[in-house]
């Protein structure tokens, strides 16, 4: 498998990998065309860490890359973590997971767990459910009725992200949100879904033994605070953190809070040289 696309800022020994979810690309951290939402990357990269950020298979700049499975998705992770290793001065490297990255992100360690040093967890869950089950066939049901419908992922965007995001978020949210969710292409994001409707790591969280930050917030209602506060319970190394007055895109709608937590579980457990 080829390596995917992926953006890199900063000089640090330090490499933490960003993920984004089944609505963005790697423009979500600030990295990439028109990429100012959040500006993740960057406040990574300022505080000494080499921040990179990748497009999944058939997101942004990258192909799609084999079967539309999370073994394409961790591959991709895989390849790049390589790539990134063999850059003169690497010492370790995080994986930061938002919603279906991270997903990715504890698959991979089921699979690796010595893959990486640290692991943050941003909104995101540790099971979805069963492929076949009857709630998760209504929600890709509902999902998918706009694209069915042919609406197209802007037309889906418009109903779908209002309801993802705080009462309180500003319009500039919802407006980059909607953006970034619009140009993921309709046969990705479709494909995607598929490869996550039947994730379920609970199991693996007990086997997860680096520095984890778990990051909720409060009006998520995909991965509900108590949620990861209960994953957060099952993994030896872990730190609960819930935002305030955010939603399920917590990095674009509260980016300061946001990357102020990133940053303070970096600066404790991985400090730069």
């Amino acid at each position: 498998m080829s390596t995917p696309a992926f953006g890199v800022q900063g000089q640090g020994a330090v490499a933490v990998l960003l993920l984004h979810g089944i609505g963005g690309g790697k423009s979500i951290w600030g990295e990439g065309e028109g990429g100012t939402a959040g500006g993740t990357a960057s406040a990574i990269a300022e505080a000494g860490f080499l921040a990179v950020s990748i497009d999944f298979p058939g997101y942004g700049e990258s192909a799609a890359m084999g079967p539309p499975d999370m073994d394409s998705l961790v591959a991709s992770v895989m390849s790049v973590l390589a790539a990134v290793a063999a850059r003169p001065g690497h010492s370790r490297s995080v994986l930061l997971g938002h919603s279906m990255g991270g997903m990715v992100a504890q698959e991979l360690l089921a699979r690796q767990a010595d893959a990486v040093q640290g692991l943050i967890l941003a909104c995101t869950s540790a099971r979805f459910g069963k492929a076949d089950g009857a709630w998760q066939q209504q929600f890709l049901a509902e999902r998918l009725a706009p694209l069915d419908a042919g609406l197209g992922m802007a037309g889906m965007a418009e109903g779908l992200i209002p309801g993802l995001l705080a009462p309180q978020a500003s319009t500039q949210a919802r407006q980059q949100a909607s953006a970034l969710m619009s140009r993921v292409p309709e046969a990705t994001y479709r494909a995607a879904l598929q490869a996550i409707v039947g994730f379920d790591r609970r199991a693996a969280l007990a086997q997860i033994s680096v520095p984890t930050l778990l990051l909720a917030a409060e009006h998520d209602r995909t991965a509900a605070p108590d949620l990861m506060q209960r994953m957060a319970s099952r993994i030896a190394l872990a730190e609960f953190h819930c935002l305030p007055a955010a939603g399920h895109i917590a990095n674009v709608e509260q980016p300061a809070a946001f990357n102020a937590a990133v940053l303070s579980f970096l600066r404790r457990h991985f400090a730069p040289a």
